[in-house]
């Protein structure tokens, strides 16, 4: 008879990033440290943690590659040091594709403790909206969207990749599900008015349509380049059952342990990936 498998602790780290690569690694490593050193093997940090800066003009002229990227790179070695695995929610960075002075991509990247990178993926939905305060939104003036899904196989888990404005979007998270994901990362800058209505209802509806885990780490509070973001950093089980929440929007570390046999249980209770039919129409 064999042993269950104990859980897997992930750390969520919520930040306030600021608008520069050095005082962004300086705010983000305390908090990845502080995850590690409270057990977690699987460390997400939010949406753009190398660097908030909403101003375009300002924030293309700093950005690198992936891999020159200095907080990156600072995360790896964090990776490579604790012995855990870093998920970067999303660095802004420059396409290594683009041209000179292009859209940017809008990257997560998942690091394994010997400090590789193992997977990246691209933000695919862009957020282009006017919202209702008068604040608007135009990812795609600055981002170039990605065109693939990701799924990610460790010895820890199969973790599906999603990046904010992403959850929005059910057929995205059945895709992962259906390609094998237990647990969606979902890292997110976002915006206050909207945070407030849907953050829990989204993504309680994503861990239920799928019957996953799911883990989203949150920007919090007000930033130097003068956006608010939501904060409540939330882990969530395959039954919609909320593991774990910051009830704010300061920095800090959310820890949650995931039963990820629970994934097998709910999908076996509700088979919804795969009762779904085709259909035509209307």
């Amino acid at each position: 008879m064999t042993s269950p498998q104990a859980p897997l602790r992930v750390g969520l780290v919520q930040t306030r990033t600021p608008a520069t690569h050095a005082a962004a690694l300086a705010h983000v490593a305390p908090l990845v440290r502080q995850a590690a050193e409270q057990g977690a093997q699987f460390i997400l940090t939010p949406e753009g943690v190398n660097v908030l800066q909403k101003d375009r003009a300002k924030l293309l002229p700093t950005l690198v590659s992936l891999e020159d990227d200095p907080v990156v790179r600072g995360l790896r070695d964090l990776a490579r040091e604790l012995s855990v695995w870093i998920d970067v929610g999303s660095a802004l960075v420059r396409r290594e594709d683009g041209p000179e002075g292009g859209k940017a991509a809008n990257r997560q990247a998942v690091i394994d403790p010997t400090g590789a990178i193992v997977a990246t993926y691209d933000k695919l939905h862009m957020f282009d909206v006017d919202l209702p305060t008068g604040e608007t939104a135009r990812e795609s003036a600055t981002y170039e969207p990605g065109d693939r899904a990701a799924v990610v196989e460790t010895p820890l888990g199969t973790f599906g990749l999603t990046i904010c404005y992403d959850m929005r979007f059910p057929a995205l998270h059945r895709a992962l599900a259906l390609g094998g994901a237990q647990v969606l990362t979902v890292p997110a800058a976002f915006t206050r008015p909207t945070g407030e209505a849907h953050w829990d209802i989204l993504l309680r509806a994503r861990a239920i349509e799928t019957g996953s885990f799911v883990i989203a780490a949150a920007q919090g509070g007000f930033h130097e380049d003068g956006r608010g973001t939501w904060g409540r950093s939330i882990a969530i089980g395959p039954w919609g059952e909320v593991i774990g929440k910051l009830d704010h929007d300061e920095p800090g570390v959310l820890i949650a342990d995931l039963d990820l046999a629970a994934v097998d249980k709910a999908r076996a209770a509700i088979p919804a990936l795969k009762n779904a039919r085709e259909f035509t129409g209307p």
